[in-house]
């Protein structure tokens, strides 16, 4: 009897699991239905305020907290409060711009500070010469400003042959909308499996430039010093580049006053190589470490601080 009882027990909690995620995932895609009834700019505004409120009260403020102090202890209590502040506006823009990323890209080479999307020509340069070079490229980004924006990047100027990683949601129904709104013109998606770093080395080799987040805490990764913290980072990119030389850049979506944006891509970041001449891994992480570090240091308040970056 108790066996049976274990089983009808396991079968029930994964029934209400089951029930749960539908509605869970119902919720989200309704909720993002909705929000594109509206114009994004006021719903934008909505989002931020509402998360400006309800975010302190969260728990994650305290983690939020926790790590703004250790990466500026020069900094009082007020100013990291107010860091912490545009932290949850900065989360609530993002939510409501994600159901309608393809409303929000309308750069123009020929108008390039007239749109909501801006950009600098020195980025706009390096953006052309990775599409004409005929070799393919490793990009990495953050979760900084608006970060699903970065993804847009690509396509939008004039390469077509790109494709994002990321990890899907537990839930299937939210996943299923979330990847639904990332096929908007941000080339192919390819989500974290066991077969992923080899789908990515053949589309390099294919001459893909391959974009992916690098920012989040990663247990069985390689060491980083981050704001002065040991860390751990994924190795992934790094391998990537000792499997298939190609150059790697960084890009990141700043966030403007007035719903708008600008795009940067960064000049070539050189790998760092062993007495060997190969490239060194965990070297090379801590490069890549270091340049996003220094693009929080200019925009903190647009990071998301909320995540246990360091354990």
């Amino acid at each position: 009897m108790p066996v049976a009882r274990t089983r009808f027990g396991q079968s029930l909690q994964l029934r209400i699991k089951a029930v749960t995620d539908r509605a869970l995932g119902a919720a989200v895609v309704a909720l993002l239905r909705w929000v594109r009834l509206y114009n994004v700019d006021m719903m934008a505004r909505l989002f931020g305020w509402v998360m400006g409120h309800v975010g302190p009260l969260l728990h994650e403020h305290r983690t939020g907290r926790a790590n703004l102090t250790a990466a500026f202890p020069e900094k009082s209590a007020d100013e990291i409060e107010r860091i912490l502040r545009g932290v949850w506006q900065n989360l609530g823009y993002f939510g409501a711009e994600f159901a309608n990323l393809d409303q929000l890209w309308d750069f123009d080479p020929a108008h390039p500070m007239a749109g909501r999307v801006v950009s600098d020509m020195a980025s706009f340069d390096r953006f052309v010469r990775l599409r004409e070079d005929g070799k393919g490229a490793l990009i990495f980004c953050a979760h900084l400003g608006n970060w699903e924006m970065s993804a847009l990047a690509f396509p939008k100027f004039g390469i077509d042959n790109s494709a994002i990683v990321f990890r899907p949601p537990n839930n299937q129904a939210v996943a299923d909308a979330v990847q639904r709104l990332r096929m908007v013109n941000m080339g192919t998606i390819v989500p974290t499996r066991l077969d992923t770093p080899l789908r990515l080395g053949r589309m390099l080799q294919e001459g893909a430039h391959v974009g992916m987040l690098v920012d989040q805490h990663y247990s069985p990764g390689v060491e980083v010093t981050f704001f002065g913290r040991k860390t751990q980072c994924n190795p992934l990119l790094a391998r990537l580049a000792r499997q298939v030389e190609v150059p790697i850049h960084g890009a990141r979506i700043i966030r403007l006053p007035n719903h708008r944006f600008r795009s940067e891509f960064s000049d070539e970041i050189p790998p760092v190589r062993d007495a060997h001449g190969r490239i060194d891994v965990q070297g090379t992480m801590q490069a890549i470490t270091d340049v996003i570090e220094g693009w929080i240091r200019e925009y903190p308040e647009q990071w998301l601080w909320l995540h246990r970056r360091w354990r």
